[in-house]
């Protein structure tokens, strides 16, 4: 029989942020873009972790990886450790958060749990002063490329790479519970002002396959929008997750083309990225992974 103390388990907190984010994006690969470094980085740096606790924390395979049970219970531990080393890091260093960040968020993530998340962090960080900005997603882009803005956080166009990705989303049709079409007319559609990305989505979707359309409503919000549709104006799209209980996601009977996926991401401003506010809301973001971006309780 074995008395004594046992060896003490060090948990490196490289190790940690990449595993939370393997769990995230439940994917090698989306964790490495997230993070900036190779999948092979991300293998190890996992395999490490298991090494160190002595138990399996993901299965993989070649088409996903899930969580065993114990990953599972890593997560929770994986957070409140990083948390602690990230106080602690920030009290001896005196880099504390303060100043004013502006925040950019697509108005439809009003939604979403990212209020809350806007909330705890100003809890947290009392001497941060808060300048937020709710508007389209295009618009927003140019705003932080115009240095007007710190932080945006909200869509982005397909495939193009930039930011850190949240959240991957499957768009939709959307109308009322009596939306009728008539395909051989052009589609009444409800969309945001010009440049959009939800309606370029639905222009593109519309033209492959050749039936026409007209903006039947301009709406300057994410409300508007919502009004439009439920009164039967026109129809639009949304994320999947957040169609809101006075709209329905329209089905195939309705023979409208696929709209394919948006994701939602964040991004900084190059110039003030290292400014302790900016990475402290950057970090609390990432930190919640997509359910910082799945709809409000």
């Amino acid at each position: 029989m074995t008395t004594g103390q046992g060896p003490t388990t060090t948990f490196e907190p490289v190790q940690l942020r990449t595993f939370l984010a393997v769990a995230q994006t439940h994917s090698f690969t989306q964790a490495a873009a997230r993070l900036g470094v190779r999948q092979s980085t991300v293998s190890q740096h996992v395999r490490k972790l298991e090494d160190a606790v002595g138990r399996q924390l993901v299965h993989r395979d070649t088409h996903s990886v899930t969580l065993t049970p114990d990953g599972e219970a890593m997560i929770g531990f994986a957070r409140s450790i990083l948390a602690s080393h990230e106080q602690a890091a920030a009290y001896f260093t005196g880099a504390r958060p303060v100043g004013r960040l502006r925040i950019g968020m697509s108005d439809d993530l009003a939604l979403t749990r990212l209020p809350a998340i806007l909330r705890d962090f100003r809890g947290e960080n009392p001497r941060v002063d808060l300048e937020l900005t709710v508007d389209q997603s295009g618009t927003l882009h140019r705003r932080l490329e115009n240095d007007r803005l710190d932080i945006f956080i909200g869509k982005r166009p397909p495939r193009s790479g930039e930011g850190k990705l949240v959240r991957r989303e499957r768009l939709v049709w959307v109308g009322n519970s009596s939306t009728r079409l008539d395909l051989s007319q052009p589609v009444p559609l409800a969309v945001y002002p010009s440049p959009s990305i939800s309606g370029a989505a639905m222009h593109e979707a519309l033209d492959r396959v050749g039936i026409g359309y007209r903006s039947a409503c301009v709406c300057r919000g994410v409300n508007g929008l919502i009004a439009a549709v439920a009164s039967g104006i026109g129809v639009s799209c949304l994320a999947s997750s957040l169609v809101p209980v006075q709209l329905v996601a329209l089905g195939p009977q309705h023979k409208l083309p696929e709209l394919g996926q948006i994701d939602l991401v964040l991004l900084t401003n190059p110039r003030t990225r290292d400014r302790p506010a900016s990475r402290a809301l950057a970090a609390a973001v990432l930190s919640s992974g997509p359910s910082s971006l799945a709809p409000s309780a």
